[in-house]
């Protein structure tokens, strides 16, 4: 019981996150799982199993709230479902214990990107310019399979490329990203299906992450007109970073007296990115409202 409630929890905080930033909800998630020694299929499997639920809530606010662009949605989720098809069938067929160290390894990547991206991120207006089907397409195809593959990956691969065009303002590319990926969450699921099987699913687990993020996604989509993307992206993006550095170090052979220092290192840049964020992002916010 008390594991569930915990995954709740986890369920809810990692919609939360994902429904404001438009990201991070898989790697939290599989983050998570692979700590508490979930294989990575079997946690990837679980994670977009939640994921047809939450997303089809948050996509449903995002649309109530006006936060989607409808010109460039099925654009961008229709490969994004092809490609997480093929990532979950990739994924099925490679043991466990030998794909675990290189998703985790993956995550931290992605916790370090996120942690850059919203460090250098800064207020502007969208540019009044098309994006166009070469660039949404192979953008779609790259997010959904590594989405699959890594239990996350979608919304931390999209997001920042469609913010980095600046042809749609940061609210609509979080709220098309997410409502995109209730279509890559369903094709991953059908691909586990089929190549895992029922028995491999921890029903309650799945259940416990719905109820949890199902809950969170309406507040979410509510919260991404006022809530500060810059801090949150890099206090998601450390603790990332932070809980998938371990089995990278296992992995490496690294002894614990050296892993001790790794986390330390860590934790002196993380809370040193934090308070850099918070600093000039203050100021740059005052200024921008004189």
């Amino acid at each position: 019981m008390k594991k569930l409630l915990i995954l709740g929890i986890v369920g809810f905080f990692a919609q939360l996150i994902d429904g404001s930033l438009g990201m991070a909800y898989g790697a939290t998630s599989a983050s998570l799982l692979l700590f508490f020694g979930v294989a990575p299929a079997v946690a990837s499997a679980s994670i977009h199993l939640a994921e047809v639920a939450t997303t089809a809530v948050s996509g449903a606010s995002h649309l109530w709230f006006g936060n989607v662009d409808k010109k460039i949605l099925f654009k961008l989720a229709v490969p994004g479902g092809v490609s997480a098809f093929a990532g979950a069938a990739f994924l099925s067929g490679i043991p466990g214990d030998r794909i675990k160290p290189f998703i985790s390894l993956f995550l931290m990547l992605m916790g370090i990107y996120i942690v850059c991206r919203y460090i250098t991120v800064s207020s502007r207006k969208a540019k009044k310019t098309n994006l166009s089907n070469t660039y949404l397409i192979p953008l779609g195809l790259a997010g959904g399979f590594f989405d699959a593959v890594g239990g996350g990956g979608w919304g931390p691969i999209t997001t920042p490329m469609l913010l980095a065009r600046d042809a749609v303002t940061p609210r609509k590319v979080i709220g098309t990203v997410d409502t995109s990926e209730f279509i890559v969450a369903v094709s991953a699921s059908l691909g586990f299906f089929l190549f895992l099987g029922w028995e491999t699913f921890h029903a309650y687990w799945v259940a416990a992450i719905v109820i949890g993020g199902v809950v969170a996604a309406p507040i979410a989509a509510w919260l991404v007109r006022v809530i500060p993307s810059h801090l949150l992206g890099v206090l998601v993006g450390g603790f990332i970073v932070l809980v998938n550095v371990g089995p990278v170090l296992k992995f490496l052979k690294v002894p614990s007296t050296g892993q001790w220092g790794v986390y330390a290192i860590i934790l002196v840049l993380w809370a040193g990115s934090v308070l850099w964020n918070m600093k000039n992002k203050g100021k740059k916010e005052q200024t921008l409202s004189v």
